[in-house]
């Protein structure tokens, strides 16, 4: 499906006439003035809340604590971004795959992939855009921008722990039409139609198809803590660890007489508010579990019925009409 709307996506955007291009400028500069504003305002929630954790002494590093997903960069000319005309000169002097993985971890600072799994799945994806690349006979220009592109995309893939394929694939997309129509300094034509075809469709194949596996890797595990409370009741104070505790604390300093008064108040006392609020639910629960049976058993006795009736009109003897069996002795 997502491939299917790459094309029919970059179709569009390189069939485009020069007035529904204003139009979408216009509507770009609206949305972009409207997402500017909810930007500020994200970033001034997250500055507050940061000056009160630097206030109170306890700033939290890090990254899967704050719930808000970063802003994605606005898309723009990647060409030469992340390697430069000397990088790409470098990579096409190697003679096999082993070494283009070196020149290539080298030139990503990737460090020991053989030790670290993050290094090792990034030079993997990498090494396979650059053969990618090499298959479909791209140029310098083209192999640098087409990395890049890559590159600005595992970013915003790994900037949040929280689901974003839907925003990535727009940005993708995005960047995709800026190095395919011929609008300067905004876009350059630096891919044919075909070649962008071609690279969103091995993009989406082999990224956006394992994106939740990228995403499990380069990003925190974010774990949900759900309490529920009921009206009208007070919440637990103390965890059973603490009851336990604090009941041989009160044991050791209780004397014979309060023991005797606890034993005599104890039938005195009336039901907790948590005894009445189980009683509701257990009654509750088995008055709708009976209605569910007698619908039930409604439904058999019907099907049996059914059933029955059908046997008794099968189990009929076969007749013949009396009138032929005349006409025949006749």
């Amino acid at each position: 499906m997502i491939s299917q709307r790459s094309n029919q996506c970059l179709r569009v955007g390189m069939q485009l006439e020069p007035e529904e291009r204003s139009e979408l400028r216009q509507e770009s500069g609206k949305i972009s003035s409207v997402c500017g504003s909810a930007t500020r305002t994200g970033t001034s929630v997250r500055t507050e809340s940061a000056t009160a954790a630097s206030a109170s002494g306890e700033v939290d590093e890090d990254p899967g604590a704050n719930l808000f997903p970063p802003p994605l960069p606005r898309p723009r000319i990647c060409m030469w971004k992340y390697l430069d005309i000397h990088s790409m000169h470098r990579l096409e002097k190697t003679a096999n795959v082993e070494e283009m993985r070196e020149v290539l971890a080298e030139l990503l600072e990737l460090g020991h992939p053989e030790q670290n799994l993050r290094d090792a799945i990034t030079l993997d994806l990498f090494s396979h855009a650059l053969i990618f690349c090499r298959e479909q006979g791209f140029s310098l220009e083209q192999t640098s921008t087409a990395c890049a592109m890559l590159q600005d995309l595992h970013k915003a893939c790994v900037a949040t722990p929280l689901g974003n394929v839907e925003e990535c694939y727009r940005y993708f997309t995005s960047v995709l039409f800026c190095h395919g129509v011929r609008r300067p300094p905004f876009s350059i034509d630096l891919f044919k139609e075909e070649q962008l075809l071609a690279l969103a469709d091995y993009v989406v194949n082999t990224y956006f198809r394992h994106f939740k596996l990228y995403k499990y890797v380069f990003t925190p595990q974010v774990r949900l803590d759900l309490s529920l409370t009921y009206m009208g009741l007070q919440p637990p104070k103390l965890w059973p660890e603490d009851k336990e505790e604090s009941k041989e604390v009160v044991e050791q300093a209780v004397t014979p007489r309060e023991e005797e008064l606890e034993t005599v108040a104890q039938p005195e006392q009336e039901p907790s508010q948590i005894h009445i609020l189980q009683t509701y639910i257990k009654t509750q629960l088995n008055k709708e579990l009976g209605q569910l049976q007698h619908l039930v058993e409604e439904r058999l006795k019907a099907s049996e019925e059914r059933l029955s009736s059908k046997l008794t009109a099968l189990e009929r003897p076969f007749q013949l009409p009396l009138a032929k069996g005349k006409n025949k002795t006749k």
